[in-house]
């Protein structure tokens, strides 16, 4: 490996971002800004495929890092966009980077991958989120051995650090996620807008998943039967190859009709809609009329933060979050919707039709009556949704 990898610099003349690449000057935006330090990272990360002199082991663990976050981007993705396991990823190296990242992969061991768990759990992280973190870390280094990055005997050492059991270390553990106290979601109705009580009400009605109810368009509604059905394109569980379908019933019907639309490919809850139901709102409230120097105030043309065309599991769970300090009431998650519609299901229905009307995945027995088991979930939620 050539001795000097490419730095980031300042471009003082117009204070951007600067690297050098074979010669070649890339300008990578604003000196410091996160965008420019992303933009380096995939440069160097490039830099370093093309130039790393895999027969020795020379990359540091940092480098390493930088070569697996790079690859995550392309790998982890879902209808054209990133997952969140690209940022989970990005979470779990940073102990990793702090810690370790001017060290040799081929010096990498158990003692130290534990040394990054300590600092996980001196920062407060539950136990099963840092069993998953390291699993990340360990996911990359047998990443880097299928790529001959990595020794095979340095993930084979670090595949022996089992993770943390319950109670068997002095660990923080997750509080059990519960469902909300109906009181505490009734109080975000006048908080929330119109969009976001609609996926409130449909994740109370059907059991969906947030995600599911962010990214619902018209052309993945059946509604030709009683009890309607959607087939969301994109799932949690779709990689696994299972399909999902989310029964529709008569109560939530009558919430999803105000949203359904003639563009059957536009996302039935918008932010940017709610944005501009919000202004028009305002506007018609208004008790003084708008001043002249109002009137000519023009909108910007490039702002930094505009209204995406659905929601995103960060947007959605601020709306909510935001709602709950107005209201001052506990803050909950839309997560946890799911849970209140698990406990209604499970008290009308058995194990086994709330699991499917859920969407959950099961062991390969289940398979076996999965069709008898969606007639079932068919009638149940035609009764109570």
């Amino acid at each position: 490996m050539p001795k000097q990898k490419p730095s980031y610099l300042l471009h003082k003349p117009t204070g951007q971002a600067r690297v050098r690449i074979d010669g070649k000057d890339y300008y990578l935006g604003s000196f410091g800004s996160p965008e420019s330090r992303e933009h380096y990272d995939d440069l160097l990360a490039e830099w370093l495929a093309r130039n790393g002199d895999m027969r020795r082991y020379t990359l540091t663990v940092d480098e390493l890092c930088l070569l697996f976050t790079y690859h995550a981007k392309t790998y982890y993705r879902k209808n054209g966009e990133q997952t969140s396991e690209v940022n989970n990823i990005r979470i779990a190296l940073r102990p990793l980077i702090r810690l370790f990242g001017k060290s040799r992969v081929r010096d990498f061991g158990p003692l130290k991958l534990k040394a990054a768990r300590n600092a996980m759990i001196d920062a407060g992280n539950v136990r099963t989120s840092i069993n998953r973190q390291i699993g990340r870390i360990k996911r990359m280094f047998r990443w880097g051995v299928e790529n001959e990055h990595v020794p095979a005997t340095v993930y084979s050492a670090l595949a022996t650090v089992s993770g943390l059991g319950f109670g068997r270390h002095a660990v923080t553990e997750a509080d059990p996620v519960k469902p909300v106290p109906q009181p505490f979601v009734d109080a975000v109705e006048p908080h929330v807008s119109r969009q976001v009580w609609g996926m409130i009400r449909l994740q109370l009605l059907t059991g969906m998943r947030p995600g599911e109810a962010m990214r619902m368009r018209t052309r993945e509604v059946n509604t030709t039967d009683k009890v309607w059905e959607y087939r969301p394109e994109s799932h949690k569980t779709e990689h696994h190859g299972k399909s999902r379908i989310v029964f529709i019933g008569p109560k939530a019907q009558v919430v999803l009709r105000e949203f359904l639309k003639t563009d059957l490919d536009a996302y039935l809850f918008s932010p940017a809609e709610a944005r501009a139901e919000y202004l028009a709102q305002r506007k018609a409230s208004r008790k003084t009329p708008m001043s002249p120097s109002q009137r000519r105030r023009r909108q910007k043309a490039h702002p930094r933060k505009r209204p995406g065309l659905r929601y995103t599991a960060t947007s959605y769970r601020r709306a909510v979050a935001n709602a709950c300090e107005r209201a001052k009431v506990p803050v909950w998650s839309p997560g946890q919707l799911r849970h209140n519609a698990a406990t209604t299901i499970r008290r009308k229905a058995d194990i086994d039709t709330a699991r499917t009307v859920l969407g959950h995945s099961s062991v390969a027995v289940t398979e076996v009556y999965a069709e008898r088991d969606a007639s079932t979930a068919r009638r149940i939620i035609g009764r109570i949704g």
